[in-house]
């Protein structure tokens, strides 16, 4: 399949008056037409920034990419100017924010909102615009929406302001959804109904979508692909299925053995040992899982290990496997 997004070796560094802080490095991935790929991990692993990266919503002096390549359909997002990522976001690439009632405008009105990229990108006349807002906030499966565009959002609740959100990043078409934490503060059954319809819309319009979450529920539902972050790096890749039958990372494996599982007695509920490191005080010649690691060597804490191919299409920075294993 033809890749729509291909990141390589990006770093997105942030300085602060203590140091500075790599919060995404030298991450690699790529997305497949049509695909759901899934980017998973602990709070601070470097996941949002990885798409404020991709949309180009990094803030200088503040943060800065300082490497790598991001590709969309052959273009170098990195290398184009203001106005090109503009154009090319909110059009080519849209992102849902994983809080709508921060991420939408309180003295504009949910019309207004769904037709301001309609009459920026598509050229929309203002009525035009304000027809298709209308169908999209009936797209999403949102009661009396003549009623619903002319509510500001302190109005709906926080599952309408989630289809909200999506209705204005599927506005225009895209190639590529970014959804970050689309689900989160919802309550279960809010969330079974945002899942169902990115999966509705994906599979009608064959759009590529990129799901951050934490919540390895929505990533079995979801997902074709799973990367999996820990303090900025990527330390595991692989199918879904693949994944979740025989995880090879000892953090992917503390991940899945902390869900709790139906119907199976638990005594306490399993959790990782220890703390996520502070990102001002990694060790760049070590493994950064290494003092939370049940199975580390000494290797673990001398040399970074590098993300390396195994049998069952996975990838693995992993110390255990392959010839790094077999050395140490």
């Amino acid at each position: 399949m033809k890749p729509v997004l291909e990141i390589e070796d990006l770093s997105t560094h942030f300085f602060t008056e203590h140091g500075e802080v790599k919060a995404v490095d030298r991450v690699s991935l790529s997305i497949n037409e049509g695909e759901t790929v899934c980017i998973v991990g602990e709070s601070g692993c470097g996941k949002s920034v990885t798409a404020m990266s991709i949309m180009g919503l990094v803030e200088e002096p503040a943060g800065k990419v300082v490497g790598g390549v991001i590709r969309f359909e052959g273009d170098n997002l990195l290398k184009l100017s203001k106005n090109e990522q503009r154009t090319i976001r909110g059009n080519d690439i849209s992102i849902i924010f994983q809080e709508p009632m921060s991420s939408l405008n309180p003295v504009l009105t949910i019309g207004q909102q769904l037709m301001e990229p309609l009459m920026e990108h598509l050229k929309l006349s203002r009525k035009e615009a304000h027809l298709r807002a209308i169908e999209l906030i009936e797209m999403v499966d949102i009661p009396r929406p003549e009623q619903i565009a002319g509510c500001y959002p302190h109005e709906l609740s926080g599952g309408m302001l989630q289809r909200i959100m999506i209705a204005i990043a599927i506005s225009c078409n895209p190639r590529l959804l970014i959804a970050d934490e689309p689900t989160t503060a919802l309550d279960v059954t809010i969330q079974a109904q945002i899942l169902d319809k990115l999966a509705q819309i994906k599979s009608d319009s064959n759009m590529s979508i990129l799901l951050i979450t934490h919540d390895l529920g929505v990533v079995a539902e979801m997902a074709d692909h799973v990367v999996v972050m820990y303090s900025g790096k990527v330390v595991e890749t692989g199918g879904v299925v693949e994944l979740f039958e025989k995880p090879l990372h000892p953090y992917t494996q503390g991940l899945l053995r902390s869900k709790p599982v139906i119907n199976q007695r638990q005594e306490q509920l399993y959790s990782i040992p220890g703390q996520v490191p502070n990102p001002l005080e990694l060790n760049e010649q070590s493994c950064y899982f290494y003092e939370r690691c049940e199975h580390r060597k000494a290797i673990c804490n001398t040399k970074q290990p590098l993300l390396q191919e195994e049998p069952g299409n996975q990838k693995v920075a992993c110390w255990l496997y392959g010839k790094a294993g077999e050395a140490s």
